[in-house]
């Protein structure tokens, strides 16, 4: 299995129950290893790890775009 991590910048002002929507809707997907918020330093970015070979990039991003539209993804 492959690794890769991508970083996507959400609102920081989801609140608690989204962040948990968005990270259990993505832990969920075949292929991503898992995703975490680092809720103090930096609640606006949303860290995925997953196998490029399983699932896109940009079918993760849709999936965080379900619950911020607005969501925007950068490389790691």
């Amino acid at each position: 299995m492959n690794i890769a991590d991508i970083l996507i910048h959400i609102h920081p002002e989801l609140d608690e129950n989204e962040r948990a929507g968005v990270t259990r809707k993505l832990e969920s997907c075949e292929g991503v290893d898992c995703a975490e918020f680092n809720h103090h330093a930096h609640p606006h970015a949303l860290i995925v790890k997953y196998d490029p070979d399983a699932i896109e990039g940009m079918q993760i991003l849709q999936m965080v775009r379900q619950y911020d539209a607005k969501a925007a993804m950068a490389g790691l």
